[in-house]
Formats: C-alpha cells, sequence, structure tokens
C-alpha cells in the first residue's frame, strides 16, 4: 500500500473537527475553552480526558492518551493508522492519492472491490427472484408466516437462492464474473478442491438468504435459511470465511444499528437474523446478532465502540443459558456491562412480539436482570442448591466470572448478592475470586498458553524519555509562531546541547521542519510522521498553556538548557582534572575549556539574538 501524503493527512485535519468527530463517540461537556468527559480509554468516575478546539487535540491526564481526530478514531475503533484517515476522509470529502504505486496493494483492492460488487449485485439478484419468480412462493410463504411482507423484505433485502442454481452460475456469467470470483466470494465452491478445472456449484439452494453487511453497509457475505427441513444439513448455512467476510467479527444487522445502538446507549443481542429483523421494524433498532458463533472477543471489542451495555435476549433453555455466561466473560473482559431478558419457554423475541405485542417486549426488557440475578435465578430453577457440593460448585463457578469484573463498586455487590444467595460469607467468596484470579494470570502466562494466531496484540508503547527544558521547548515551538522563529534562529547555540540532551532529537526535527502553529492541521500531521514514542513524548506536553510572552520564555528555558549543557561539560572537566600523569598541553586545554565555559555562563543571555 502507497503512502497518504502528509499534504493530504493536513487536509483531512483542515476539514475536519475533533469535537465534531469525538462528540460522536462520547458525550462531550464544555469548560471553559476545552471539552470535557470520562476517558473512553480507561475506567474513571471523575473526567480527566480533554478535547481542545483550537489546537484540534484531545488529551487524558489519566491514562496519558492523546493525539488528533485521526488518532482518536484510530484508538476508539481499534483501527489500523490508514483505515482510520479514509475513514475521516470520506467524513471530510478529501479524496486520497497515495504517493506509491504497489501493484500488489492495487491487485488485492481492485478484488476486493470487484468481490463487493458481486455481493451487492447478487443480493439484488436474489432478492428479484424471491419476488418475482413463480418457484420463490415457498420462500414467499415463509416471509408471510414470519409476519415480513415485502415491504420489509425490501429492506432488508432478502431473497431466495433457486433449486436450480445454474440461474444464478448463468446470471453471473452474463454479468462478467469469472468462477474464480464466484470460488472467492464463497457462494461458490470447486467440485473437486484439489482440481481447479472440476468445475463449481453453489453452495446453497431452495434457500432463504440473508445479505450480511459489514460496518459501512456493503454486502460481504449471506446466511442461507432451510426452507425444506434437512436433518442433513443445517438451518442455517453462513458464507465461509473469505477476504471479505470472517464471522467472528461480524454482526449481523450492526450497519443498521449502530446509530440506535449509540442513541438508546445500550446494544440488544439475540440469536437470529429474524429476530433482529422483527424487533427492528418493531420500533426497537439498537439490536444485532452474531452469524452461527457465539459473541467473540473481535464482537465485544467492536461493540465497545458504540456502548458499554449490552442486553442479552436468549433462548430459555440450557443453549441459551451458556450462550449467555460465554457472551458475559467476553462483554464484560472489555468493561461492558451486561444484563440479561428471561424469555418464556420456547418463546423468541419474534413469536413473542407476534403472540403478546411490542409494548409486552419491552417490559421484558426493561425488567432485564443484572447477568449474576439471572445466573443464580435459573441455577436456583434448575439445580439443587440446598446440596453443598451444587453450591460450592456454582460459587466457584460465580468466583470465576467475577474476575472479569474490574469495577470495584460494582464487584463488592456481586459479592454481597451472590454470598447472601449462596449462604457463604462475604469473604469467603471473595476469597474465590481472589483465587480465580491467580490461577486466570497463571494460565495466561504460562509459554505455550494458546493465543489465536491472527489476533493482533497491541504493543505497549512508552513515550520517549525527554529533558524537561526540552519538552517545554516543543511546546513553544509547536504552539508559537514567534517562540518557533525565534528558536530557528538560535539553531546554531542550541545544536551542541540538543545532540546531548533526552529528547533533543525531536526539537531538531521540529525546528527542521517548521510545522504551522497557527494551524492544528499541520502540527497534527507532522506529528503523524514521528514514531508513536515521539509522538508520545509530545502529546504530553500539549495541556500546557501557553505564556503571555513566548519569546521570552523560550528565550529562558533555551538559557537553562544551555546552561545545563555547559555546566555538564565543567563538571567533566573538574574530573579530567583531577586524573593523574596529565601532561602540560593537556592541563593548559582543559583549563582553558573551563575557563571559556566560566566566560559563557556569565554572559549566556547576551549571546543571544535580540
Amino acid at each position: 500500500m502507497g503512502r497518504i501524503p502528509e499534504e493530504t493527512i493536513q487536509a483531512i485535519l483542515d476539514q475536519t473537527d475533533i469535537v465534531d468527530v469525538i462528540s460522536s463517540y462520547i458525550p462531550l461537556k464544555r469548560a471553559g475553552g476545552t471539552f470535557k468527559a470520562n476517558c473512553p480509554f480507561h475506567n474513571e468516575k471523575t473526567p480527566s480526558f480533554n478535547v481542545n478546539p483550537a489546537r484540534q487535540f484531545f488529551y487524558c491526564f489519566g491514562c496519558g492518551e492523546g493525539g488528533s481526530a485521526i488518532g482518536f478514531v484510530q484508538k476508539y475503533e481499534n483501527l489500523p493508522f490508514v483505515d482510520a484517515v479514509k475513514k475521516l476522509a470520506d467524513r471530510a470529502g478529501v479524496p486520497i492519492i497515495e504517493d506509491v504505486y504497489d501493484p500488489q496493494a492495487e491487485k488485492r483492492r481492485r478484488s476486493k472491490s470487484r468481490l463487493v460488487q458481486l455481493h451487492n449485485q447478487s443480493a439484488q439478484f436474489f432478492h428479484q427472484l424471491v419476488r418475482k419468480s413463480p418457484e420463490a412462493q415457498i420462500a414467499r410463504d415463509y416471509l408471510k408466516k414470519r409476519g415480513l411482507n415485502a415491504q420489509i423484505a425490501e429492506r432488508w433485502l432478502l431473497g431466495w437462492m433457486p433449486e436450480d442454481t445454474q440461474i444464478f452460475l448463468q446470471w453471473a456469467k452474463e454479468n462478467g464474473y469469472s468462477g474464480r470470483e464466484l470460488i472467492d466470494s464463497g457462494i461458490c465452491n470447486l467440485k473437486y478442491a484439489d482440481n481447479p478445472k472440476s468445475g463449481i456449484y453453489v453452495n446453497w439452494k431452495n434457500r432463504l438468504l440473508f445479505p450480511i453487511h459489514n460496518d459501512y453497509g456493503d454486502i460481504i457475505g449471506f446466511s442461507a435459511r432451510q426452507l425444506i427441513n434437512d436433518p442433513k444439513s443445517g438451518k442455517y448455512i453462513n458464507t465461509r470465511e473469505t477476504q471479505l467476510f470472517d464471522k467472528s467479527k461480524t454482526l449481523y444487522g450492526l450497519d443498521k444499528a449502530r446509530r440506535a445502538i449509540s442513541t438508546e446507549k445500550f446494544v440488544l443481542l439475540c440469536e437470529g437474523q429474524i429476530d433482529v429483523i422483527a424487533l427492528s421494524e418493531q420500533g426497537i433498532p439498537n439490536v444485532a446478532a452474531a452469524l452461527g458463533t457465539g459473541t467473540t472477543e473481535k464482537h465485544a471489542k467492536i461493540l465497545k465502540r458504540y456502548t458499554q451495555n449490552a442486553v442479552l435476549c436468549y433462548d430459555a433453555d440450557a443453549a441459551g443459558y451458556k450462550a449467555a455466561t460465554r457472551a458475559f466473560k467476553v462483554l464484560a473482559a472489555e468493561q461492558i456491562h451486561v444484563r440479561c431478558v428471561t424469555m418464556p419457554q420456547g418463546e423468541d423475541p419474534d413469536s413473542f412480539i407476534q403472540a403478546h405485542g411490542v409494548d409486552a417486549f419491552k417490559k421484558l426488557l426493561h425488567d432485564a436482570q443484572e447477568f449474576f440475578d439471572y445466573t443464580l435465578d435459573y441455577e436456583s430453577a434448575h439445580s439443587d442448591l440446598s446440596d453443598i457440593r451444587n453450591r460450592s460448585k456454582l460459587a466457584n463457578d460465580l468466583a470465576v466470572l467475577a474476575v472479569s469484573v474490574t469495577d470495584k463498586i460494582a464487584q463488592d455487590s456481586i459479592v454481597s448478592k451472590v454470598a447472601a444467595r449462596l449462604g457463604i460469607s462475604d469473604q469467603e467468596f471473595r476469597s474465590m475470586i481472589v483465587k480465580a484470579a491467580k490461577k486466570k494470570r497463571f494460565d495466561e502466562s504460562r509459554p505455550n498458553n494458546y493465543r489465536d494466531p491472527n489476533e493482533v496484540v497491541p504493543e505497549m508503547i512508552e513515550p520517549t524519555p525527554m529533558d524537561g527544558t526540552v519538552a517545554y521547548l516543543c511546546f513553544l515551538a509547536l504552539s508559537s509562531l514567534e517562540a518557533q522563529d525565534w528558536l530557528c534562529e538560535q539553531i546554531e547555540s542550541l545544536h551542541d546541547p540538543l545532540s546531548v540532551t533526552t529528547g533533543g532529537h525531536i526539537l531538531s526535527q521540529i525546528l527542521s521542519r517548521k510545522p504551522n502553529p497557527a494551524q492544528a492541521s499541520s502540527i497534527q500531521s507532522f506529528l503523524m510522521t514521528l514514531p508513536p514514542a515521539d509522538q508520545k513524548a509530545l502529546q504530553r506536553n500539549f495541556a500546557e498553556n501557553l505564556p503571555d510572552n513566548p519569546i521570552k520564555a523560550a528565550e529562558e528555558t533555551s538559557s537553562m538548557l544551555i546552561s545545563k549543557q555547559l555546566q555538564q561539560r565543567e563538571a567533566a572537566i573538574r574530573t579530567a582534572l583531577k586524573q593523574p600523569n596529565l601532561n602540560a598541553e593537556q592541563l593548559t586545554n582543559l583549563l582553558a575549556e573551563a575557563q571559556e565555559i566560566n566566560s559563557l555562563l556569565k554572559n549566556l543571555r547576551q549571546r543571544f539574538i535580540r
């Protein structure tokens, strides 16, 4: 992939208001000339997260995270840098032209774009079939039975794959799609995997098709539902893993639900596509569902972009209970608060709404229980908790789950609740949690502990060490054009001190590149060209207030920096003079240098250009 030019990044930031961007993710409150919020990157109760509209910069005094609008989107949505840039570029209407042409990257981009086009056009074709094909009457009857009319089917672009799959293959051929593209899309497979010339077949036939969208609304796969019961085949078959589709990080309906989730401040997670459609159409749009898999860590990370609260609405059977427990583990690990709806036996959201109405379902939502209350009620109904062994096992199981709850107040509430229900002391249950936490840390520290090979583990980046005087000079140079110009004039005097002072290389880059302090986008685009550790070092200083006289501040701080370097050199000379066996020439040179340094120290302020 080519490099995005700094000029393009600056243009994107020029057209972007960081307050608008961040407030679309979290609520901000004005505090004088800045905005404040609870930091989204660590748990806190007192706001330490600041957004400065004048400098187009955010910084958290609690955890040290800071940066531009691009940096916020990258961190909050867990996106690669280029994806974050492109997302804001789309928002700002700035075209991106990459510096260097990379044939392989261009080939991958074209292939991906072509597959998205194939999915989008295929979905339209399948939808026309379900609407008009005489053979699709079985699909229309099913939709009618589930309360999904033609308008709903159109909004969700529901489709049908015919029994005679040659109809689709002929359409694909007429529209210029190759067999390789059909295989790469996941719609088709080779008849014989080891023989590329064996021909292809379509993965589904006579099935209702639910298009699966990514976050941006592009169709990336399909979920195909049986219309005629076949015990040899699954009720639902999803597109296999492809370049576009990864079910472990895809949630059905999320593309339509994102805004509602942010508005309602919680996501409703259910088990099936029909449930998602039924709930959304009945005025509960903040709903999504996993696709043929339980809720995963990737799902949790995606959901955390939009909310810190989840309500689980799964079947009221053992499988639904286990699914809720698995979901709690991964959601709680991302600090997402979990409640659970208790559905009547044999009901799902769609059937319940059809039988009792949407208001009755909304009451179920309102009455959703805290996860540990839900678990205790379920276990009480399905286990003999008068048996000490069952109670002990449940207590230990709940202690393992409680480890995921990192908020102390919430965990204290859980301790009191579980201990009271199980007839044990708070201290006893708390000890179980401590023991479970130790075991978890031990398991995670084992060298052969399994980790998903595709998981990207974020590297903890420490800020570059920086001398205090250098840090303040960097701040002045990036905040005041007058101070920057004055420092550039002193570059000869500053060269030696900067070369031997920690962080000096960063100030040298600033004075060499001269980003415009009057233009926030210029500063932020410059920062993005620096190594992450250097960026972090600078971000920590941006919350400072600019002094009334920046030039005077730069002069005084520069004097301190040079004075410090001269004093260090003077100390080194004193040490050298104590060495035995110095010849006369060496002694004379050292004494002369010491005298020069003393003279420089006395006249330091007069050496600077006024």
